[in-house]
């Protein structure tokens, strides 16, 4: 590294105020020149960098016009070699003096890391076979008045990566490369649903008056004009139904929803979910389209469908295995619910396995004991949910927009798809009976208005006129575009994959 380089990073480490100030004080020279970097609108970009040296046979000696950013700078006199970062990555630029002329040059040799150029020049090979445009004319387009940290440590600090986002994507390629490849899956994941199977892209509100469609705890605000209290979406479910009542057969929605919860490496408390709903289809007909989403989407960015997450391995291809939640529970603690009948004896059962006595009798039911028991005791096995495998056999107590299933009214035709254990789609052979589901949504309202569940779903009747107008057998689909991300891209935490993550607010008066 060149002396200028290596006095830059001794400064920033010691003094970044001095740093700022030095780099106002060079704009301002510049201004005063009449070379305000800021007046400068537009930039005729006709090449990119990795363009540039994937096809450098059909491109040597073309000229090319490039912008971008520098990243490291090499002065040696009369001459100089700088690296650009562009979209693509970065190429190095070589500039001379008497190229570019001699008040160009001198200029040139006062630009920092950080600041943005555009280039006309030639494509060529240095004697080191390092393909490189040779500058021709040279544009400061943008001047950088923070200092970006070093080549050589990055970014490390994750706190101050997912706060300062912008500066992670210009030191982190790998960070950069993630996000490009969520483009990708977020795309594919339309496309398989657009191409493949018919359904139509559509909107629903973002805040509604009711929290409906997931249990789960809303955020509120108020709108002043109609004085009502308002909540974030915690699922698009219910709208997203209605507009197959309405003869949308096939619907979706891919957006965010919110969720005043807690947060950890799985949860973010603004999330991105797709769900999606088809008439005449049910459980088994949403199985085929969650396999065939995240196997196509698996192969469109990595080209194989083993899936390599954190050093272990998933295949992804369809069909994936399915698993009975009672017989799951059984599996792994031996209590066997198929031949437990009552509430009283399903309670007494997971109390004798270990279950805390008073937990288990605030459940009361034999359902909500056995999605308790496979929550505590199956979810967290080690490799048991690694699948990719599809869960069954859901209590009606904990799915109250699902079908009974005809054979056992106990449970629902329901499913949840866990791959590395952790749930990534939840889906339904929807429930159309409105009376059922007014008795379910009355049931889940008692529950809230005695303080049972604060997460209870709420009555909500215009849904239940929606249902009594008709809605054909649907079968419906969520999932979690976050996680399955996570996934393909191997990122430990869902902030890596959350171009801004939720974040607590820190004093920036000295930032």
């Amino acid at each position: 590294m060149c002396a200028e380089g290596t006095a830059e990073q001794e400064m920033y480490a010691e003094d970044l105020t001095e740093q700022r100030r030095i780099r106002r004080q060079k704009l301002k020279e510049l201004q005063e020149a009449g070379r305000n970097p800021f007046l400068h609108e537009t930039w005729n970009v006709t090449a990119h960098s990795m363009d540039i040296k994937d096809n450098f046979d059909a491109m040597e000696d073309e000229e090319v016009s490039v912008a971008g950013r520098i990243m490291s700078k090499r002065v040696m006199g009369k001459a100089a070699f700088f690296d650009m970062q562009d979209k693509q990555g970065r190429i190095q630029c070589y500039v001379k003096r008497d190229d570019i002329g001699a008040e160009e040059y001198k200029w040139f040799k006062t630009y920092d890391i950080g600041d943005i150029v555009g280039i006309e020049g030639r494509v060529f090979k240095t004697k080191t076979d390092e393909i490189s445009v040779h500058v021709t004319r040279l544009v400061l387009l943008s001047k950088s008045l923070q200092v970006l940290p070093d080549k050589w440590n990055g970014l490390k600090d994750t706190d101050l990566r997912y706060r300062q986002r912008y500066v992670d994507l210009i030191m982190n390629p790998d960070v950069r490369d993630t996000f490009i490849k969520r483009t990708k899956i977020v795309h594919e994941i339309k496309r398989v649903l657009e191409e493949d199977y018919g359904y139509m892209e559509v909107d629903t509100p973002i805040l509604s008056p009711i929290a409906g469609g997931a249990n789960a705890r809303p955020f509120v605000t108020h709108h002043n004009t109609l004085d009502i209290d308002l909540y974030m979406r915690i699922a698009n479910e219910l709208y997203l139904k209605r507009l197959i009542v309405g003869g949308l057969d096939r619907v979706y929605e891919m957006g965010h929803m919110f969720r005043n919860e807690g947060m950890d490496r799985n949860h973010n408390p603004e999330f991105t979910s797709m769900e999606c709903y088809m008439a005449y289809g049910n459980m088994e007909t949403t199985m085929d389209v969650t396999e065939q989403i995240v196997y196509k989407a698996q192969m469109a960015v990595n080209g194989t469908p083993i899936l390599t997450y954190q050093g272990k391995e998933f295949d992804v291809t369809p069909p994936w295995k399915r698993l009975n939640m009672t017989d799951a529970v059984k599996e792994i603690t031996g209590v066997d619910f198929n031949k437990i009948e009552s509430d009283e004896d399903a309670v007494q059962a997971a109390i004798d396995y270990g279950m805390d006595e008073e937990e288990a009798r605030a459940l009361g039911s034999r359902g909500k004991i056995i999605a308790e028991m496979f929550e505590n005791y199956c979810e967290d096995v080690p490799g048991y949910l690694d699948g990719p495998v599809f869960v069954v056999g859901h209590p009606v107590e904990i799915s109250p927009l699902a079908k009974r299933d005809p054979e056992d009214p106990r449970i629902t035709r329901r499913f949840e798809a866990y791959i590395n254990g952790w749930e990534v789609a939840n889906a339904f052979s929807e429930l159309n009976d409105p009376i059922d589901q007014y008795e379910r949504f009355a049931e889940q309202q008692r529950e809230r208005d005695a303080g049972v569940d604060d997460e209870a779903h709420p009555m909500d009747m215009d849904f239940v006129n929606a249902l009594e107008v008709g809605l054909p057998p649907t079968g419906g689909l969520g999932v979690g575009i976050d996680r399955v991300i996570m996934l393909i891209t191997d990122s430990p935490s869902i902030r890596d994959v959350i171009l801004f993550p939720t974040m607590k607010t820190k004093d920036e008066k000295n930032a």
